[in-house]
């Protein structure tokens, strides 16, 4: 293996290969001639690709390998991108590239750097050459022979939500996730759906490269994760893959120098819009790829979650503590600390009774001083909104208002501070909860999906 040099001063990051075989996608990278950084995806018990399905595959396997890419790019930021399986026509191109510079915003903001005008993939110069989908490919409607679902299941309360609005549509669905985690397989089990786990191999080196001080931050891990599903999606022989991404997911989490950074970028309704059109276009005509929840915002979801009764409560967490690749995770499902805790506690409040909130969590949040810090980002109250998966300022300001006239939480520490020094700030008509419990009408969502949409907004 070649010596490992600092990739920040490289010249180029390279997509070196991608392939296939027996189960295993192989998806290669590098930084100028340095050593190769491989990565592994497995899926399991992998059936033989029928013909009507390769051609998509391969379309599928390519993109992986660009999206999978940002982990690896990020680490050096080289002013040269190479793909050496082709150049890419200009719409997969202007796809990666939004993918990079938007999935990378929050990365680029913590790290004092600015990626506007460096990113930029190969395109072929002239169109219609390698790479360009075939008519055939574009409008195949014969490459699933059935309608199944795939579920991404993440351990918390909005892939349940999800789960539990196909099985009252009537659609035939699998559980699905990526990664080891213990907690959503046992959370997966709990659906009693049948079960994909699929395994993502990061390249050792890439470790090495940020024990030696490469650049290091957030990823738009929910674009690859999308990206491997597509692939699944198409090994397997699922026609849809629905996500649960909430509307919430498309606001900012801050607006620096005229540009806005969002934490959830690649959960939020821009990317999940490109991302479809382009899976049609560019992989399988008849693969749907959506998210069931765009309609509603965190607080409506939270409600239908507690309206599903106790089965899940005793096994979901959100908080993501439990999901480092590296360091210590929480010795419960709930460290208390962080912000995905604070939001959960906060939009769950409103619509369970108070005693099997504190079960669930097993201690009051919202009656502790010392919490107050972290429940002031969530509103935007004296900082900005946490770079966390949670709902927006305005809907956690009004579950704060929700509790605030009920007895048995207005005395709490934090919601007797909210009552008193806080929403004498705020406009009263912005503190009402029933508009964030209203369903949007923006959304990708099929309309064979429809009795599966009306029950969550039930």
């Amino acid at each position: 293996m070649n010596a490992l040099a600092d990739p920040r001063q490289a010249q180029t990051f390279r997509f070196v290969r991608c392939d296939y075989r027996d189960g295993v996608a192989e998806l290669v990278y590098a930084f100028d001639e340095g050593p190769e950084l491989i990565e592994r995806v497995h899926f399991p018990d992998a059936p033989i690709l029928p013909g009507a399905r390769k051609d998509a595959f391969v379309a599928a396997l390519r993109l992986l390998h660009l999206f999978a890419g940002v982990s690896y790019y990020k680490a050096g930021l080289p002013a040269r991108i190479a793909v050496e399986n082709g150049a890419l026509d200009e719409s997969t191109a202007a796809l990666t590239d939004e993918l990079y510079l938007h999935g990378l915003a929050e990365f680029a903001y913590r790290n004092g750097l600015d990626l506007r005008g460096r990113i930029a993939f190969p395109r072929r110069r002239a169109p219609g050459r390698e790479g360009e989908p075939s008519p055939k490919q574009r409008s195949r409607a014969d490459t699933f022979p059935q309608h199944r679902t795939l579920v991404p299941i993440g351990g918390g309360k909005d892939s349940l939500v999800v789960v539990e609005a196909l099985k009252a549509g009537g659609a035939e669905a699998t559980a699905v996730w990526v990664g080891n985690s213990p907690l959503i397989a046992a959370v997966a089990a709990r659906t009693g759906l049948p079960m994909l786990n699929i395994a993502r191999e990061l390249s050792p080196v890439l470790f090495e490269y940020n024990r030696l001080g490469a650049y290091n931050g957030h990823i738009p891990v929910t674009a690859i994760n999308s990206a491997i599903l597509v692939c699944a999606a198409i090994l397997y022989g699922f026609d849809a893959i629905a996500f649960a991404n909430e509307r919430s997911a498309s606001s900012a989490t801050l607006e620096y120098e005229g540009r806005q950074v969002n934490h959830q970028w690649s959960k939020g309704w821009t990317f999940e819009r490109a991302f479809a059109a382009h899976v049609r276009s560019h992989v399988a005509a008849d693969l749907d790829y959506f998210s069931l929840l765009r309609p509603f915002s965190e607080l409506a979801v939270t409600r239908a979650f507690a309206k599903l009764g106790p089965a899940y409560f005793d096994a979901f967490s959100s908080c993501n503590r439990n999901f480092r690749i590296l360091g210590p995770k929480p010795a419960d499902r709930w460290c208390g600390q962080c912000p995905k805790c604070h939001f959960v506690f906060l939009a769950l409040a409103p619509f369970l009774p108070k005693p099997r909130l504190l079960q669930i969590f097993g201690r009051n949040l919202l009656d502790d001083d010392a919490q107050a810090p972290g429940f002031d980002a969530l509103i935007e109250y004296r900082d900005h909104k946490p770079f966390e998966c949670v709902g927006e300022a305005s809907e956690a300001r009004a579950a704060f208002a929700a509790l605030a006239q009920r007895p048995e939480w207005r005395e709490d520490a934090l919601v007797a501070r909210f009552r008193e020094e806080i929403a004498p700030q705020l406009e009263a008509g912005s503190l009402r909860l029933e508009p964030w419990l209203r369903a949007d009408e923006e959304h990708g969502i099929p309309e064979r999906f429809r009795d599966a949409l009306a029950s969550i907004a039930r």
